[in-house]
């Protein structure tokens, strides 16, 4: 096979690996959304199935041989071309570190661990959990040993979701949030509490659904590309190419603004995937977007934008009109200081801008702890709960509440919490540069988002899984790795909304 027809067949291969995962996504999407119960056992053999096909074609003995040849004349390739061979000489090498009986068992294991969590969680009870738990946190242990024999485990753990992120990385965030984050919280309790009367009531899934589509319409997605569906834990799925996604939210019936978040936080998902430049599309590069670049998306248009007081003053004549009780009888500011309530609570996805960073600071010391071999799994709720005390004040009642909220663990997506704070310190640094390039407050001011999308798509969207997180922010937005302007932020914002 000569090189030209060899980086033909490497397309045709990449093209026939995005049909497969779009048939896992809807398979998902059915699982999540639509699919009675009974049917979970026919959906896993259909599933089992193509991922078979799914490994051969990412790890086949002719996928290696493909690889290979076209990596010896990598010097001849496009960029596309060698940062695709390069993802998926990743896959490979990884997976040819792990004999095959190993990660079959893996595979089994996280399926058994996700059985017992539904089990524990409906049952309230860690210790239904535990020994599936451990199995996977102690295969992952293993797992690095074998692919990253010289690197920290927690680093291979992490690396697996974004590509070089360091220990040394996230202890200067976390640093950061426990130094100063902390300190400012400490302070806000001791100031009188805001009232959120503004953003609760009785509101009907109808009502919210509307102020939804209005509010993914206003950030500039394509809906004819984009589905709504709900779900008990919110979520964005892509369905094998950048052209087709779906968002699944979760309406609450006394607080419309916690669905409103969520949509947010999703569209900013949404955005970067579908920023992409197309010709990335049915390649490894369409949809390996950064995952703490994708987080910053969210926060930055869920929190930056969202949580502006320009964006509510700019949004309340709708909200007063599909919310007239009791919106109409509050200010914007006044529904500006309740959705910016800041308030010590048990569940992470229910935390407001602040204290979202303590629920992810309790995890990021477990998660590290535990692959360090510092705490046994067993212990796991007792730590938790001992946390919770001391960072947020507040006591942990029982595991559904604690220790067994999130599906990360068990789901093998140990590592991925200090993504999620990557991510809101990236967002700051992004809305800071852009500052100084673009008006932001007249885009919030006017509705109209096409100049703040259009800086995005040119500085972030656009190169899909082309670079890493670390290259986009040096090179491209010029912004090295801060603490400072996240910190600022916050501590400006609520200083003044607090008046401390």
């Amino acid at each position: 096979m000569n090189l030209e027809e060899a980086r033909i067949e490497f397309m045709e291969l990449q093209k026939k690996i995005s049909a497969f995962k779009h048939a896992e996504a809807i398979l998902s999407w059915d699982t999540e959304i639509v699919a009675p119960p009974g049917t979970a056992e026919n959906t896993a053999h259909s599933v089992e199935m193509i991922n078979q096909e799914l490994f051969s074609l990412k790890a086949g003995e002719e996928t290696k041989e493909l690889l290979l040849l076209l990596n010896e004349s990598k010097d001849m390739l496009t960029v596309k071309e060698r940062r695709s061979l390069e993802y998926m000489l990743r896959d490979v090498e990884r997976k040819n570190q792990i004999p095959p009986d190993e990660y079959a068992h893996y595979e089994r294991a996280m399926a058994e661990a996700q059985e017992a969590w539904y089990r524990a969680v409906e049952e309230n009870d860690f210790n239904i959990l535990c020994d599936k738990q451990r199995e996977v946190f102690d295969i992952l242990k293993t797992f690095a040993k074998y692919c990253s024999p010289d690197k920290d485990p927690y680093e291979y753990c992490m690396d697996e979701f974004e590509e070089g992120l360091t220990i040394e990385t996230c202890d200067t965030m976390f640093d950061a949030i426990k130094t100063r984050l902390l300190p400012l919280f400490e302070r806000i309790k001791d100031r009188p509490q805001i009232d959120d009367a503004p953003i609760k009531g009785h509101f009907t899934r109808e009502s919210q659904e509307s102020l939804a589509i209005y509010i993914m319409e206003l950030l500039g997605l394509d809906l004819t590309r984009v589905g709504l569906a709900t779900s008990d834990q919110p979520f964005t799925m892509f369905f094998g190419s950048h052209f087709d996604e779906r968002i699944a939210t979760k309406y609450a019936p006394e607080d419309y603004s916690l669905s409103l978040y969520t949509i947010m936080n999703q569209a900013g998902h949404v955005l970067y995937d579908m920023g992409q430049d197309d010709n990335f599309a049915y390649t490894a590069l369409d949809g390996m977007v950064s995952k703490s670049l994708q987080e910053a998306q969210g926060r930055f248009y869920e929190n930056i934008i969202g949580k502006n007081k320009a964006f509510i003053d700019y949004i309340y004549p709708d909200l007063a009109d599909m919310f007239s009780n009791p919106v109409e009888n509050y200010t914007p500011e006044d529904v500006y200081r309740a959705v910016n309530k800041v308030e010590a609570g048990l569940i992470r996805m229910d935390a407001d801008e602040l204290t979202f960073n303590l629920h992810l600071l309790v995890r990021y010391e477990l998660e590290k702890a535990i692959l360090h071999n510092e705490l046994d799994v067993r212990d796991l709720p007792d730590a938790w709960n001992q946390k919770y005390k001391e960072y947020l004040g507040v006591d942990v009642p029982d595991d559904e509440s604690g220790v067994l909220q999130d599906i990360h663990w068990p789901f093998g997506y140990i590592g991925y919490f200090p993504i999620y704070a990557l991510g809101n310190f990236y967002s700051a640094q992004m809305a800071e540069k852009m500052r100084s390039e673009i008006s932001i407050a007249d885009c919030i001011a006017t509705g109209d988002f096409a100049l703040v999308n259009m800086w995005n798509k040119l500085r972030v969207w656009k190169h899909g899984g082309l670079y890493d997180s670390k290259h986009i922010m040096e090179r491209i937005v010029k912004t090295p790795f801060s603490t400072e302007p996240y910190i600022n932020y916050l501590t400006n914002k609520y200083t003044e909304i607090y008046n401390l």
